[in-house]
């Protein structure tokens, strides 16, 4: 730091926050530590009985906070995002659109590893509404060496650490599965709740057939709707073990190549997913999709919109945290399902 006359700061950078009193109106920081003095800056500090005012003396090979979370910004903005400025040393990035939000965990983390950097994000692979806080950032002193700023620099590497893909599925085809609603004994409810789930990505249901449990007509139903190009086909209902559920069966026989048959996941362990060979995913959706207010197809979902593959070791890794606690009020995606 230094001392000098408040009529020569004017481009210099605050050490400390400078407070002013109004008697009767406020009390606070009127500046903050870090603010670069103005020009209209010097009345006012004049007006609050600052003759002299400490401020940073530059110093070869030293970064202001405020240039240092500049470089931090760098890192990890992508497409589809915008950046605040720069507020007392610390930059928040925010989604210019919606989409799947990925973060790069692995080089993530090795930024934070240098020494007195911190880069904050929100949990990646969630679905981001245009406006949404993505992350947060800054370096920890006032002032910091340029050669670890470059230490971070290495260890992002050259690719933004963060990423939005726009929701890209835009057509699905539901299979209404069972003979009781085929032979209409009972109403299918379990196609609205689907409808509902989908519109929340911008996926309209282009089609919609109603079968009964008998396997070829599922895999036949299925034939037809790869035929319609829809982006996304559903199945919904028989995806238990009991002998006149069929969809699993009927999936596979359609030429999918299964993922899985099965998640670690409560509620939604009987899932089912595959893929044809023109990347179309197909999913068996279990009946608890159709009351439990969050399963595993919530969080399926935003990957399948934004037209992320799905693998199997993604499912396997639901099982840490892909127990539901069932709350009264649901919170989900503010919640640890599936995190």
């Amino acid at each position: 730091m230094k001392l000098i006359r408040v009529e020569e700061a004017v481009g210099q950078v605050l050490c400390h926050d400078m407070t002013q009193i109004i008697p009767g109106v406020s009390k606070g920081a009127r500046f903050h530590k870090g603010h670069v003095v103005t020009q209209e800056d010097i009345p006012v500090l004049l007006s609050m009985g600052k003759e002299h005012i400490y401020v940073w003396e530059k110093k070869e090979g030293m970064l202001h906070e405020d240039e240092a979370a500049e470089i931090l910004r760098d890192l990890c903005m992508n497409t589809n995002m915008s950046a605040t400025e720069p507020r007392e040393g610390k930059i928040e990035l925010r989604a210019e659109c919606d989409g799947l939000f990925q973060v790069d965990v692995k080089r993530l983390f090795a930024v934070n590893s240098v020494e007195q950097i911190m880069i904050a994000t929100r949990h990646g692979d969630t679905a981001v509404r245009c406006g949404d806080k993505l992350a947060g950032m800054r370096v920890i002193p006032l002032v910091i060496e340029e050669e670890r700023m470059r230490e971070a620099q290495a260890a992002a590497g050259g690719e933004p650490l963060l990423a939005i893909l726009p929701w890209k599925l835009k057509t699905a085809a539901v299979i209404t599965t069972g003979s009781e609603v085929y032979n209409g004994l009972i109403e299918d409810r379990f196609t609205p709740v689907v409808e509902q789930k989908l519109d929340r990505f911008g996926i309209c249901v282009a089609e919609h057939v109603i079968c009964s449990d008998e396997k070829q007509m599922i895999a036949d139903t299925i034939a037809a709707m790869r035929e319609k190009g829809v982006d996304l086909i559903l199945c919904t209902g028989g995806m238990s073990v009991d002998p006149d559920d069929c969809t699993p069966g009927a999936i596979r026989d359609s030429g999918a190549d299964i993922v899985t048959y099965g998640a670690p996941t409560l509620p939604g362990a009987m899932l089912c997913l595959g893929y044809f060979s023109d990347g179309v995913p197909i999913l068996g959706l279990p009946g608890c999709v159709m009351y439990a207010k969050t399963t595993i197809f919530d969080l399926l979902l935003p990957k399948l919109a934004a037209g992320v593959r799905i693998t199997r070791d993604s499912i396997i890794a639901y099982g840490h945290g892909g127990l539901c606690l069932g709350c009264e009020d649901c919170r989900f995606p503010a919640c640890s399902f599936g995190k």
